[in-house]
């Protein structure tokens, strides 16, 4: 098997938040009454996802474990939709997606088994134990308010709102904490030329 190759930073972003761009898209200008588009959006994000693995093997030949868990998701959760012409099982996904981050991150906290280390050590060279265990409780953290917080908007918020919320609010909330991240990542040891090239998860 073919050893990976690094993407780039923006094909990166391409295939973490593509699908939600597309899925963003179809939804503002797919024709219909809200089912109809709810329907056609979800349909359109189930296919981006799926495109968005292939890209990933295509030009890096891998597809990061945080990609599959979501897509394990996606696909499941929109075929519900479509089937029951249900929104909140699309809407209820994200939720479900950080929940289990946190879990599976907070697992290995309690455990001392550096989950998020096996992940992704090739992305963070030089990272130090502390380094891997501050980063570990910080994007568990970070999980468990975007799951509570996605669970407060779909109460509050009309589909096109929480459409936009997940779109415009979710992207930049994640880079900026991905970038607050950086001056603890280069005190603990990593080792990059271009530490805002250090990854974030895809989105829930």
């Amino acid at each position: 098997m073919s050893e990976p190759r690094p993407l780039s930073p923006g094909l990166r972003m391409l295939i973490d938040f593509g699908p939600l761009a597309v899925f963003f898209a179809v939804n503002s200008f797919a024709p219909g009454i809200q089912i109809q588009r709810v329907i056609t959006a979800t349909a359109a994000f189930m296919v981006a996802m799926v495109a968005a693995m292939l890209l990933s093997w295509w030009k890096a030949r891998h597809i990061s474990p945080m990609l599959w868990i979501t897509a394990a998701l996606v696909l499941p959760f929109g075929a519900l939709t479509i089937y029951f012409h249900d929104q909140s099982f699309i809407q209820m996904k994200p939720t479900i997606v950080y929940t289990m981050f946190a879990v599976i991150l907070a697992y290995g906290l309690v455990t001392g088994k550096p989950l998020l280390q096996m992940l992704l050590e090739q992305a963070y060279p030089g990272l130090s134990a502390k380094g891997w265990r501050l980063l570990t409780i910080n994007w568990t953290g970070f999980f468990v308010a975007m799951a509570v917080l996605n669970e407060v908007m779909r109460q509050v918020l009309n589909w096109d709102q929480w459409v936009s919320f997940k779109t415009w609010a979710v992207i930049p909330l994640t880079l900026l904490f991905a970038v607050l991240n950086i001056p603890m990542l280069l005190k603990h040891g990593l080792q990059l030329d271009k530490p805002e090239d250090t990854p974030i998860p895809p989105e829930g």
